[in-house]
């Protein structure tokens, strides 16, 4: 191939029994059925930066990306458990089962597969449905997941880490605590008539210390500093409790596949199993690192825009996402680049380490599905000196 078409930036996701790749103008599935056929599907994906010119400048065309990705994500999970599935023995003809399985699936390139980011529960049907009853259950549950997954995020790595720090500051004396609210009980009552009171006075202490420890303390690079390592702790506890999991174990030996094709089209190599068996399994522009660069960018971020309120500060890190997400994209993007500064390699090496654990190596098999899919999504690409296609409605 020439040069200018081994610049194409290439990524994927992985996910049930499959790959999903997604090339800058389309994007294509590939799945291995139980009875070891694979199946694939492949489609043009619309050009949302050519509608709206303002989506190509920087930041701004990060957040673009990341919201088709995860349209596009749960499109591939929907698709490959259909596929993965359609095959199982339907031991009740009339009943469809369907199983909850983590969607912990990690994204990579373009983050064509930033469904990683939203870990949640995905619908996974164990029997095969018509079309219409899949096109409709999948949607809905899918939104449902959604949904579920963005509160339980802002939860766990925006409110959470917000309070502890809040807290501890407090108790370890490192803001200034508010005064008490009461005073104390008098001492030697011990009566019957005082015996209520004294109830309530036991409500009321408890109530005085949350307040106590809630008592709004100013982020400084410290206080965003304590609360970036909770945050990235939650995280980690997060990924490392769902790689114990076998079927997300075979999801990250898929997710491995997946970037030892990546690393095989960058380098320029035919897309064979025997070229792509020896590429690494840890790539710099994977959803993972990505998400780490995101929790290293809110910490500075945090630290520059702050409230003397709680709720503000919960408030201006939900507003701020979007702008982390943005300023995470490019530095991502940066350090892809083989002349890029040390630093920007520097930002997304944890995301690397990380991926020991996200990424398993794959065998032979998966590896033959990765490369079928990065293979069909090629085929729609534009040649050289040609336009883009139309986008598919």
């Amino acid at each position: 191939m020439s040069t200018p078409e081994r610049d194409l930036i290439v990524g994927g996701q992985a996910v049930i029994e499959g790959v999903m790749m997604r090339t800058p103008n389309a994007y294509a599935i590939a799945v291995r059925k139980a009875d070891g056929t694979i199946v694939n599907t492949a489609a043009r994906l619309p050009k949302w930066s050519d509608k709206y010119p303002l989506l190509k400048l920087p930041v701004l065309r990060g957040g673009a990306v990341l919201v088709q990705s995860m349209g596009l994500g749960i499109k591939a999970l929907n698709y490959s458990a259909n596929e993965a599935f359609a095959e199982a023995e339907e031991a009740e003809a009339k009943e469809v089962k369907v199983a909850l399985s983590p969607a912990v699936i990690e994204g990579e390139g373009d983050f064509a597969g930033l469904t990683g980011a939203v870990p949640g529960l995905i619908p996974v049907p164990t029997q095969k449905r018509s079309s219409d009853e899949l096109k409709k259950g999948t949607t809905a549950a899918a939104a449902g997941s959604i949904v579920f997954a963005l509160i339980f995020n802002v939860l766990l790595f925006v409110a959470a880490p917000l309070l502890l720090t809040n807290a501890l500051f407090i108790a370890a004396g490192w803001a200034t605590a508010p005064a008490a609210a009461s005073a104390p009980a008098v001492p030697g009552e011990t009566s019957a008539a005082t015996a209520e009171p004294a109830e309530k006075a036991w409500y009321s202490e408890a109530w005085s210390s949350v307040r106590t420890y809630l008592h709004p303390v100013r982020p400084s690079v410290a206080f965003n500093l304590i609360d970036g390592l909770i945050r990235m702790t939650f995280f980690l506890i997060m990924i490392f409790s769902f790689s114990l999991l076998k079927d997300i174990r075979r999801v990250f030996q898929y997710h491995g596949a997946e970037h030892k094709t990546v690393f095989t089209w960058e380098a320029g190599l035919p897309l064979t199993v025997d070229n792509a068996r020896p590429q690494p399994r840890q790539h710099p522009r994977c959803g993972t690192s990505f998400l780490m660069v995101v929790m290293l960018v809110a910490i500075v971020l945090f630290s520059v825009i702050k409230f003397d309120s709680l709720l503000f500060n919960f408030l201006i890190r939900i507003a701020l996402m979007p702008v982390v997400a943005g300023l995470s994209y490019e530095i991502i993007r940066l350090s892809a680049k083989k002349e890029s500064s040390w630093f920007f390699k520097f930002m997304t090496r944890p995301g690397v380490w990380l991926q020991n654990i996200t990424t398993q190596e794959p065998d032979d098999k998966q590896l033959e599905v990765a490369i079928e899919a990065l293979k069909e999504s090629l085929k729609l690409e534009p040649q050289t000196g040609e336009p883009a296609p139309a986008p598919l409605s």
